[in-house]
């Protein structure tokens, strides 16, 4: 099939918008941490749900608070405990942190500002301005809510649950397939044969679409047979979104574009600007999105984190787009760039400024698995970019 090549951002808008959010469920709150947020959720009561002591002291009427007072304690009152007296004139209450402040009380002195002997208290000379009192509601009232879509980071869990909500409904977990193609392709553990290797980037894909929120199925490796293509194809129906690896270029052997063609899909597009990962397709099989990655490892990865990893996101409902990208200085100079947008593997170093400082590798050999694994960043080069010198600012992606 021939096809002009796209650039990166048509190539992720056209696949952002084969996606669509999936469903959502309500599930309890130890397991929302990192889920993504379907439905808004509202506190149910005050925090603090009273006005509470801010430290361990005594509370008394702050009118009466100053250097050298006296004061009769009346009772004491300790966190989950109430004083069901009213402080009067010349009274105070022993307090404890979080317990609710008596009536008639409006100021916690703390204990480090006080000297008790029996049941009476004297206010040191030196005292805070500080009245240690939390007000009801301050952190948050009865109505406030927390609104989607947004990943649920541990502390928002918490803040649900200081709220009283039990339960969060959320995006379910989107369903992956990942399909590897190719007669040349063993499972890790078995014996390759002479022309054979081993399959590795569905490993990787699939612990980059799970650390997104998805849930993937590594299906069997698909060889380069139509009726093998068509029963692997087939048995990915039902998932949210299919992944293959391989047999998207233009080789005889390469059947994947043209059997799923068979199977009813409405390409988006055929092969993209970028390197490494020029051979990318995307479409449609009926409702589910289908985007077909390169063979080669370091491709397939670089183009999982470009495009995969904001589809996911879009599946989860969250605002499309491509990911974010930082500022890093250049740590060696770098040749001019040609004609497709250039994801080179990068580490990242801090300079003894703080200035964040991307350093690429010398080869940006999309054979060399090991220098992927051993980078930090895709430092991305645009179309036609100059060549760059160190020091200069460039962008990149953190994978």
């Amino acid at each position: 099939m021939k096809a002009s090549m796209i650039t990166v951002d048509e190539a992720l808008e056209r696949i952002l918008a084969l996606m669509a959010p999936v469903g959502s469920e309500s599930i309890a709150l130890d397991e929302a941490a990192g889920r993504v947020l379907a439905a808004p959720f509202r506190a149910r009561r005050d925090q603090p749900p009273f006005d509470a002591s801010q430290m361990d002291g005594y509370a008394l009427r702050d009118a009466e608070a100053r250097p050298g007072a006296r004061f009769r304690v009346i009772g004491e009152v300790p966190a989950g405990g109430r004083f069901a007296g009213t402080v009067g004139p010349g009274e105070a209450v022993r307090i404890f942190t979080g317990a609710p402040v008596p009536a008639g009380a409006d100021r916690v002195v703390m204990q480090e500002d006080v000297t008790r002997e029996g049941d009476e208290i004297r206010l040191r000379d030196s005292l805070e301005d500080s009245r240690f009192i939390r007000r009801q509601g301050a952190d948050f009232a009865i109505g406030e809510e927390v609104t989607p879509p947004r990943r649920l980071k541990a502390a928002e869990v918490a803040l649900a649950a200081a709220m009283n909500v039990p339960r969060l409904t959320v995006r379910r977990r989107p369903r992956v397939a990942i399909i590897a193609t190719g007669n040349e392709l063993v499972w890790p553990g078995e014996a390759p044969g002479p022309a054979q290797i081993v399959a590795s980037n569905g490993f990787a894909i699939k612990g980059i679409v799970e650390n997104e929120g998805a849930v993937a199925t590594l299906l069997p490796i698909a060889r380069d047979d139509r009726d093998a293509l068509h029963d692997v194809l087939a048995s990915a129906r039902g998932f949210d979104l299919v992944l293959t690896i391989g047999g998207a270029s233009v080789g005889d052997y390469d059947l994947v574009h043209e059997v799923a063609g068979e199977s009813g899909l409405e390409t988006a597009f055929y092969k993209v600007r970028i390197r490494p990962g020029k051979p990318l397709m995307a479409g449609r099989i009926g409702d589910t999105p289908m985007i077909g990655l390169p063979g080669n490892p370091v491709s397939s990865i670089v183009c999982t984190h470009v495009f995969i990893r904001p589809a996911i996101r879009a599946l989860l409902g969250l605002p499309a787009g491509p990911l974010p990208r930082e500022q890093a200085v250049l740590a060696a100079d770098l040749p001019a760039n040609g004609a497709r947008e250039h994801y080179m593997r990068a580490t990242l170093e801090t300079g003894g400024d703080g200035t964040l400082r991307a350093r690429p590798f010398a080869s940006q050999d999309s054979a060399l698995l090991r220098l992927l694994a051993s980078a930090d960043a895709l430092l991305v080069r645009p179309v036609g970019d100059p060549p760059r010198r160190a020091g200069e600012t460039v962008e990149i992606i953190r994978i």
